[in-house]
């Protein structure tokens, strides 16, 4: 009776949304899996759920899993019902891994880390170390004079020289500075685009207030160095957590894409965006969002039901009695991978189609 109650109190104290998601397994979904060393909760509910981001009602109840970082390699998993015909894992293997000690041998086991959800280096080859940088913090950046070339743009091995007392031996990041972002919804300025150029190290300090620039040594670059970039310290704003714990984003969340790393009109999978929502808006690391897109807006005419863009201009403009309310359909997901108090980063794990800018982005 007690573990009854204390069932009920647990599902009652479960958020609202995530009941409401209805979990709809994988056609190939198996009735049991062995953990192998490089899973992540990310790829072990991919292979039961249709929706990975999902991962943790799948072990909503389950006292077997109270805690899913504790998953080792080795344990067997169970697809079982509850009573109410939901899935859930259950765990019916060895465990976790145990150390045992002897007077004569001390056994030491190689695989006692947890599964994590997804891992720095699987996305960190698409993860470009681009950032956001609003006015007032450009204009307190120092900027590249020029280099020991002569040149007005470099490429490899070569000195910069930089208008701001800079620290010998840090490492700094070298930008150039993009567009200004706009939010869609408020028109309110985010800040300008900074893509990355290349990283340097400062080998001379100067003094600024005597007009005597720094010295940067760069020793990587990925295009072109322009007098009038902007220096960082190298570390500021990029260090990336060594995995990523996904899930769904709050139920209430509503933003949309705003800037695409590529500058492309349209993106798919792997590419990086940037979400008019951050800090403020209670956007996490590893959030999961739903890509979602209006579908093409249909009016009634006199000729029957027609697509508002292939309308005249008449039957358009006199539309708005007549216009239906097109339904938002999922075009993909994206998960944040780095936030500011305004905007967020995410990277596009799937699409089903070309994604766009001002497409909209809620919780899944």
């Amino acid at each position: 009776m007690r573990k009854k109650v204390l069932l009920i109190m647990v599902c009652l104290l479960l958020p609202m949304s995530l009941l409401a998601d209805e979990l709809t397994l994988n056609k190939s979904a198996p009735n049991s899996y062995t953990v192998v060393k490089g899973d992540t909760l990310w790829d072990i509910s991919g292979v039961f759920l249709k929706q990975p981001w999902l991962w943790p009602k799948l072990w909503r109840i389950n006292p077997n899993i109270s805690n899913p970082h504790l998953i080792y390699p080795g344990d067997v998993l169970r697809l079982v019902y509850d009573k109410n015909g939901n899935p859930m894992l259950v765990k019916g293997g060895a465990g976790k891994p145990q150390l045992k000690w002897s007077p004569k041998v001390r056994t030491t086991l190689k695989d006692l880390s947890p599964v994590n959800t997804i891992p720095l280096n699987v996305i960190a080859p698409y993860i470009k170390y681009d950032t956001l940088f609003t006015e007032e913090q450009y204009a307190n950046l120092p900027y590249v004079l020029g280099s020991d070339k002569g040149f007005k743009s470099s490429l490899v091995s070569f000195k910069l020289y930089v208008n701001g007392d800079l620290d010998v031996g840090k490492n700094y990041a070298i930008y150039e500075k993009g567009d200004e972002v706009f939010d869609p919804e408020t028109n309110e300025s985010l800040g300008y685009y900074a893509r990355l150029v290349g990283t340097a190290k400062a080998i001379r300090s100067g003094d600024a207030s005597n007009r005597k620039p720094s010295t940067l040594y760069v020793d990587s670059v990925k295009r072109e160095v322009h007098a009038g970039d902007f220096v960082a310290p190298i570390n500021e704003g990029q260090m990336l957590p060594s995995f990523f714990t996904m899930q769904a984003a709050k139920s209430d969340f509503n933003g949309a894409i705003v800037k695409a790393s590529s500058n492309s009109r349209e993106f798919g999978k792997l590419e990086v965006v940037m979400i008019n929502k951050g800090k403020q808006d209670e956007v996490n690391l590893g959030d999961v969002l739903l890509v979602k897109r209006q579908s093409p807006a249909v009016i009634e005419t006199s000729n029957g039901p027609a697509y508002k863009n292939d309308s005249s201009r008449w039957n358009s403009f006199s539309s708005t009695k007549n216009e239906f309310d097109m339904p938002f359909e999922p075009v993909g997901n994206m998960m944040v991978f780095r936030v500011y108090d305004k905007v967020s980063m995410a990277l596009i794990l799937r699409s089903s189609k070309p994604l766009r800018l001002s497409d909209m982005v809620t919780a899944p």
